[in-house]
């Protein structure tokens, strides 16, 4: 294999590629920067946690592969992915995982005791993640944990202390991670149930619809205590509106349970997350 393809090899197995899952990941961290600076947050900071999340989002789709790489092979979606390909040894996926994650830890070091010691915490949810599969029905809402935890690490970073008022935006971002991955579940159930993957998609069975309504209503209900516990107003009132719309449009795509609608309503939220942040950073301007 040449160099250009061995590159290209790496670049899938950090899913570079395909940045759904960092801009998952970026929206709720910089509502966490600007929430906790109550404005444009330190620009040290935003650029560090911006860095953080690319880095690490890497990071776990590495262990990703590396843990289902046995059972890649079986499901549609993934057999080609480099791992099991056989373009990517377990080794050479191993030591690029040590590697980024000690530039990320690198750089969370330029910050407070307080934001290192939760990075810890952070990159042993991060290994762990992929083994929840194994072991629960309910693997979303571990990675709904591992997915929010840049939040209270954004807040120490910015004030040194992780406020109560940081705590709605968590549950907010745990509740709609854990409505838009049952959403990407739905995609892998009938594979996922041949080779024994665990999903709350498999879980939630026949009221899948409903329970993800469930989740994005209470993600809704916590975005809403998010704004109010910060004095936000009318721009970031449009976003709530909007967020609103995007989840029923994603009720209509999910309705059939077909893998292409399911797929294109998960990767709708990366809209809602989008409007969200700007409607909140817009709003700071707005009442300076």
């Amino acid at each position: 294999m040449g160099v250009k393809q061995k590159l290209h090899a790496y670049a899938r197995l950090m899913r570079i590629d395909r940045p759904i899952g960092t801009l998952l990941l970026l929206w709720p961290c910089l509502m966490a920067l600007f929430l906790a600076a109550k404005g444009m947050p330190d620009i040290k900071v935003l650029i560090i946690f911006i860095f953080g999340v690319v880095i690490m989002r890497a990071c776990g789709c590495i262990i990703n592969d590396f843990a289902d790489r046995k059972l890649d092979a079986h499901v549609e979606r993934t057999k080609s992915r480099p791992l099991v390909s056989g373009e990517i040894t377990v080794k050479q996926a191993l030591s690029l995982f040590v590697v980024l994650a000690l530039v990320a830890f690198s750089l969370v070091l330029l910050l407070n005791p307080l934001v290192v010691q939760l990075s810890v915490v952070g990159i042993i949810l991060t290994i762990m993640y992929p083994f929840m599969k194994r072991v629960t029905n309910m693997p979303q809402m571990f990675l709904g944990v591992v997915w929010s935890w840049s939040i209270p690490m954004a807040y120490a970073a910015q004030l040194g202390t992780v406020p109560v008022d940081a705590w709605w935006l968590f549950m907010a971002n745990w509740c709609w991670t854990v409505a838009y991955d049952t959403m990407y579940a739905m995609v892998d159930r009938d594979d996922d149930l041949k080779v024994g993957i665990k999903s709350t998609a498999i879980l939630f069975g026949r009221f899948d619809r409903q329970w993800i309504a469930a989740f994005q209503i209470a993600a809704l209900c916590c975005f809403i205590m998010a704004g109010l516990s910060a004095d936000r107003g009318m721009v970031y009132a449009l976003g709530i509106i909007t967020f609103v719309g995007f989840s029923s449009y994603q009720q209509t795509l999910i309705y059939g349970r077909e893998r292409a609608t399911c797929f294109k309503a998960f990767l709708n939220n990366n809209w809602a997350g989008m409007i969200l942040f700007t409607t909140l950073a817009m709003d700071f301007l707005v009442k300076a």
